[in-house]
């Protein structure tokens, strides 16, 4: 075995890392402590800060399993580091599910013991573990690699395995011996005290600078200078202590509520116990009560039914209705897993609200994870850890700051040159030196880019949008794509009941507007609308789905709790009753299965009083319910196809009418919802209620009579339109992701702008390999609806109409859209990669997408580069909420874990306000970058002027620089808000962009020209002197003492530097000016933020130091002069200094606006010149000519391809003559490039 043994661990997961092993060495970590003690600790504190470094120096590399010290580095962009000390930990075995017997534990225990208690039980197992990010790594012999435990599905239990082995409970042994694993079962966002973010914050390396700083102004008796800037050092500590916490508390808050609760535990069969709920393991059994319970850990329903509200994990507060896991048949042999069994699963942090039971006996769930493993536990782990989302910009900053601490190490060199030279003493080379190097690093940039976030966040609050994670409002600037669902996002939440439509006889009969007449209340189709929903009664209130309340509302019935009597009454346990209106009858809802995204249907078991045969009502898609109902024998051959391009199946036309694909398109291209029913009756003479029970859905779910629609209209918010267009208008791309159907979704496309009207819809029909046919797409073309004010199409001919399409008509020139449903994007996803990146590129509408295809969706368009949002509001959107860059939940909720942005407001308006906050965060921070790069270049330029003449700025001069100005300045130029309109524009994202490289470079050319012209200029006047050096006795400083230039001072002085000169004077006024200049130049307004003028405190704070060197240039107070050490100059020469400012800012307007506007309104009418051309010979003709290309050159705009993979595919599309593809083409997958025939 190698001993440089390096895996992975969380291979293929979000937080994946290497993992290597390290063990103490003696000749190693001696020479690191002396070498510690010997700088003072400085050298730990560097291996603080670079942790490889530290590990590679005191410990020597070795095996997994002998190692006493691991790190730990990241797979992703950042590669990072992470320290980590391995514990052993005492266990009755290798694994929480080994069995054995256990040896006994003391109570007082509590199931806890490892090497640090000192409580290690005999003939144990040692185990080796560490924790990371809150979360237990165990050694794994077989593997030889540390993994974590997350629950009973590490066990890979079948859902008949959990009835059969679990559902009795835990002894007490086996729950000690789980707990030493699985720990306490709570999600730990304890509130650090400030004492430790204070020294958290304190070691961050530009504190530390900071603080450098401050002594060694000290040690040079600067303690007036020390004094300011120890004070603005605790502001800005302060300020990031109470953001930092601030965080904390909220996050606490909204996640500790209710937390630990009191739950009753299945000791054996009929045995329950009261425990905290902290003491919970998997494998353990929860009596849930029938007034329902907060949850505390993630279980699965093995016994009764139970209404849970799960708006914190979701953000959707509709309850939903969870069913016990199958016990029986083919589904109960299924792999048990939390994701697949959602409808069977009840998850941390989720309320139920009410429970039901049978024959006296609470429901029951086993609890399958705990602690950071719930689904709970891993939204705040995200939040906690937030995966990095913008390398790109962290890495610029990086890269921006090292550029800076080589311009210090620059002049760090330039000073001791300087210094020797002219003969300074050692300890003046070592001051100067070391203060020039503190100068061109800005301290206090960290605290004040959180400062810009935390502004932003406020905003967004009184906005109605609430942030859980603020690093994302800078993503939020970035985004160019945004994925949206239609029910209740696009879309009303509420839907009207518009028309039924029942079929007979294999026909279709007129349709009925009102549905609770004599005649229909009689009829299994109102029996269906009446029972086949998940509805239940809260405090007298129905709750449920809008759409079940809908049509069960639309019906009159009256939904009741079952009584006991009622059992005897109907031959069988109900749970729940439905009287129908005039006394037409009452139904008892024997089992439901519910609604399920993947199935698309949902089926209840229905009995009426004192018959023996149960009805079978089913509900769901009209495609899906079509497919599961039965053909007759008299007609079998006949088929028909359903509509173009949007289910591709056939179904048998006797009991699904002929006419059934017409009928459906007609009303989905109104944007109409559409709901099939369908019934069977079975005969249960010679079946037992257990059999019944044992039953599979799938065999319940089939040889169905199809009973006809429900057609529901579902309107567009009013705030819908307006907002896509302004995001169109911003050149942010809309994709509607859903899973409604495909024709549904392209007219509610249309008609709320997402699609224009005249702009053709390409339908993607995609069919999976089939026997010996390769996978293929067959591309149809939809035209706009010809159905308009509720006209129907009844007749073929018509429907026909709508999809026909003249060929001279394709050629489209980019105005099209590709639409495809769920089962269209798996086959394009496996068998042609090369269509799926166009999919992805022109793409508008996505329907029939379960969630799992959701979050694929995300990530794929994040694959091609983009920056994308997801905004929804169910538990269908929650994974992608949660995977996209910028997440946002429509909840009533103010803040819940399901994404990082929770919107009060229920409608997408919030979208533009969010992007709007967003970009102007980024432009803030990129000013704070560029302002405090400029501040400090220029502060460093001015001070190695000065350096030349052995002089350097005043004491008080560098405190109102760097306290007026620089303090003041900074953190209330991150007060402008957000512009009110927005704009095509987008800004940049990179600090080692063109435009941000331009505008730092040409602004600290144009300070350092304004430097040197006062610093040269000065000297030829008249009645300059040059500076002359000062003493002063030890201790005693006195500027009046001047040395005279032929005589050397006496033994017991030192020389320091006349600051009270000419030179200073000039370059402190000039200086001073253009601080304020570049203030005001770098915070432009528009197009992303309101104009500078409209922050008022940034005006104050500028004008009223602009008040202040005016006044103290142009009449000069000798007090003032003293303090400030500025030299007696003829009132000339202030003059020249003001001219010399006003020029700067001139010049500073220039580069800053006119400059780079005038530019990007010439590259855009190029641009736009460029794509007018018919032919590429013209764009080369252009580009040949030399000057164009020498301009294009110095202003970085010559033409490269794209990086953005989006950009390249569609520059590649121009190009491929074949796309888009004619109406009726083929596309197959037979082979690595796929080929494409025309249906003639």
């Amino acid at each position: 075995m190698k001993t440089t043994e390096e895996k992975l661990i969380n291979r293929g997961s979000e937080d994946e890392m290497e993992v290597r092993g390290y063990r103490p060495s003696l000749c190693r970590m001696t020479p690191v402590a002396v070498g510690g003690v010997c700088t003072g600790g400085l050298l730990f504190l560097l291996f603080y800060w670079l942790p490889e470094w530290g590990v590679k120096a005191s410990f020597r590399r070795c095996s997994l399993k002998e190692a006493r010290i691991l790190l730990l580095r990241t797979t992703d962009e950042e590669r990072t580091w992470i320290c980590v000390k391995v514990h052993v930990l005492s266990a009755p075995g290798l694994t929480p599910f080994d069995s054995g017997t256990t040896p006994p534990l003391k109570e007082e225990r509590r199931g806890l013991a490892d090497e640090n208690q000192g409580l290690i039980p005999r003939e144990s197992f040692k185990v080796h573990y560490f924790t990371h990010k809150r979360i237990k790594y165990y050694w794994n012999e077989s593997t030889r690699n540390f993994e974590r435990f997350k629950g009973l599905e590490d066990n890979k239990v079948t859902c008949a395995e959990i009835h059969r082995d679990h559902s009795s409970g835990l002894r007490k042994t086996l729950q000690r011996q789980r707990a030493l694993f699985f720990g306490v079962n709570e999600i730990d966002v304890s509130v650090p005290s400030l004492i430790k973010i204070f020294v958290k914050e304190v070691m961050n390396p530009f504190y530390c600078f900071q603080l450098f700083a401050l002594i060694l102004w000290a040690l040079e008796d600067f303690y007036d200078y020390s004094i300011v800037m120890a004070v603005i050092f605790l502001l800005s500590i302060a300020a990031s202590l109470y953001t930092i916490r601030k965080q904390h508390v909220r996050l606490h808050n909204m996640v500790v509520q209710h937390s630990v609760v009191v739950v009753s535990v299945c000791r054996g069969k009929k045995d329950f116990e009261e425990v905290l709920s902290t003491e919970l393991v998997p494998g353990d059994v929860l009596a849930i009560p029938a007034n329902g319970m907060v949850v505390p850990c993630d279980a699965a329903l093995i016994s009764g039914t139970c209404i849970v509200n799960e708006s914190m994990l979701t953000g959707e507060s509709v309850p939903v209705t969870k069913t016990s896991l199958p016990n029986s048949g083919e589904a109960a042999s299924k792999r048990y897993t939390a994701e697949e069994h959602k409808q069977h699963s009840i998850f941390c942090g989720s309320r139920v609200i009410q429970s039901r039971y049978r024959a006296g006996e609470p429901a029951k769930a086993v609890v399958v994870r705990t602690g950071f493993s719930t689904a709970k536990g891993q939204l705040v782990h995200s939040i906690l850890y937030p995966k990095p989302t913008d390398f790109k910009l962290h890495r610029d900053a990086t890269q921006f700051l090292m550029g800076m601490v080589v311009v210090a190490i620059v002049g760090f060199v330039y000073t001791v040159v300087v210094d020797v030279l002219n003969e300074v003493p050692l300890r003046g080379i070592i001051f100067d030196s070391l203060n020039i190097v503190t100068v061109a690093v800005p301290p206090i940039l960290p605290v004040a880019l959180a400062s810009g976030i935390a502004h932003a966040q406020h905003r967004l609050k009184r906005l109605g949008l609430f942030c859980v994670s603020p690093q994302r409002i800078n993503i939020c600037g970035q985004l160019n794509l945004l994925c949206f669902d239609k029910t209740g996002t696009l879309t009303e939440d509420c839907l009207d009941l518009w028309a039924i439509q029942r079929a007979q006889g294999g026909t279709f009969l007129p349709r009925d507007t009102e549905v609770a007449t004599e005649d229909l209340l009689k009829t299994s189709f109102v029996a269906c609308m009446s029972t086949c929903h998940t509805l239940t009664t809260v405090e007298g209130q129905l709750c449920g789905d809008p759409l079940d309340l809908k049509v069960f509302t639309a019906t009159g019935s009256i939904l009741e709790e079952p009584k006991e009597e009622h059992a005897a009454l109907y031959n069988t346990h109900i749970v729940a009753l439905v009287r129908l209106p005039q006394q037409s009858g009452e139904l008892g809802i024997v089992h439901q299965f519910p609604f399920s995204s993947s199935l698309q249907r949902m089926t209840v078991l229905v009995r009426r009083q004192r018959q023996t045969d149960l009805d079978i009502y089913l509900k769901g898609a009209p495609e899906t319910v079509a497919k599961l109902c039965k053909a007759h024998t008299g007609r079998s051959g006949v088929i028909f196809a359903t509509w173009r391009a949007s289910s591709r199946m056939t179904v048998p036309c006797i009991e699904v009418p002929e006419s059934f694909g017409e009928i459906l398109e007609a009303y989905t291209r109104q944007g109409l919802r559409v709901i099939a029913l369908a019934h069977r009756q079975l005969e249960t003479e010679q079946l037992s209620l257990a059999e019944i029970q044992s039953l599979e859905r799938e065999q319940m779910e089939s040889n169905m009579d199809f009973l006809g629609l429900i057609i529901m209209q579902n309107k567009i918010k009013e705030q819908t339109a307006g907002a896509l267009l302004e995001l169109r208008q911003a050149d942010i791309r809309t994709l509607m992701v859903t899973g409604d159907n495909l024709l549904t979704a392209i007219s509610v496309a249309r008609d709320c702008g997402m699609v224009r009207s005249h702009e053709k819809v390409i339908i993607v029909d995609a069919a999976p390999p089939h026997e010996s046919h390769p996978a293929r797409v067959t591309w149809h073309y939809s035209g706009n609806s010809l159905l308009k004010n509720n006209q129907i199409a009844t007749d073929l001919n018509s429907v026909v109409k709508m999809c026909e399409i003249n060929f001279d008509d394709a050629k489209l020139d980019g105005n099209y859209h590709l639409a495809a449903s769920g089962r269209d994007f798996a086959v394009i996803a496996e068998h042609f990669p090369s269509l799926l990146q166009k999919l992805l590129l022109r793409g508008t509408v996505f329907a029939r997408m379960s969630p799992n295809q959701k979050t694929q969706l995300v990530q794929a368009l994040q694959s091609m580069d983009y920056i994308v949002g997801m905004c929804g509001d169910g538990a269908n959107d929650s994974g992608a909420l949660k995977k996209a860059h910028c997440g946002i939940s429509l909840s009533e909720l103010e803040a819940s874990v399901a994404s990082p942005f929770t919107s009060s407001i229920p409608n997408i308006s919030c979208i533009p306000n969010l992007i709007r906050e967003g970009r102007a965060a980024l432009v803030t921070s990129f000013c704070v970058f560029k302002y405090l790069a400029l501040f400090s270049t220029v502060f460093f330029c001015g001070m190695t002027l000065l350096y030349w003449v052995l002089t350097n700025f005043g004491i008080y001069q560098m405190a109102f620089i760097d306290t007026g100005i620089s303090f003041f300045v900074v953190f209330s130029m991150c007060l402008s808000p957000a512009c009110e309109k927005l704009v095509r524009q987008t800004p940049a994202t990179s600090l080692i962009s063109c435009s941000v490289l331009f505008s730092v470079v040409s602004q600290f050319l144009n300070c350092l020209l304004f430097l040197l012209v006062p610093f040269l200029l000065v000297q030829q006047q008249s009645w300059y002197e040059p500076p002359v050096p000062i003493f002063f006795t030890e201790g005693a400083l006195n500027n009046s003492t001047v040395a005279p230039p032929d005589q050397e001072g006496p033994d017991n002085v030192t020389d320091v530097y006349n600051v009270r000169n000419f030179e200073n004077t000039s370059i402190f006024y000039v200086s001073a000016f253009q601080f304020l200049t570049l203030a005001i130049t770098l915070s432009k307004g528009k197009p992303f933020r309101q104009p500078f003028y409209k922050n008022w405190v940034f005006m104050l704070s500028v004008l009223i130091q602009y008040a202040l060197l005016l006044f103290f240039l142009l009449q000069p107070i000798p007090a003032v002069d003293d303090v400030m050490q500025i030299a007696d100059v003829p009132y000339g020469w202030r003059i020249t200094i003001l001219i010399i400012a006003v020029a700067h800012a001139l010049a500073s307007f220039i580069l800053e606006i006119l400059i780079p506007d005038t530019w990007r309104i010439i590259t855009a009418n190029l641009q736009k010149k460029g794509n007018d051309q018919a032919s590429d010979a013209n764009t080369k003709m252009v580009t040949k000519h030399r000057s164009w290309a020498f301009f294009s050159w110095v202003l970085c705009c010559k033409k490269r391809p794209p990086k953005s993979k989006y950009k390249r595919v569609a520059l590649e599309l121009r190009t491929e003559p074949d796309w888009p593809p004619v109406p009726s083409a083929v596309t197959y997958a037979d082979g690595p490039r796929s080929r494409t025939s025309v249906d003639l």
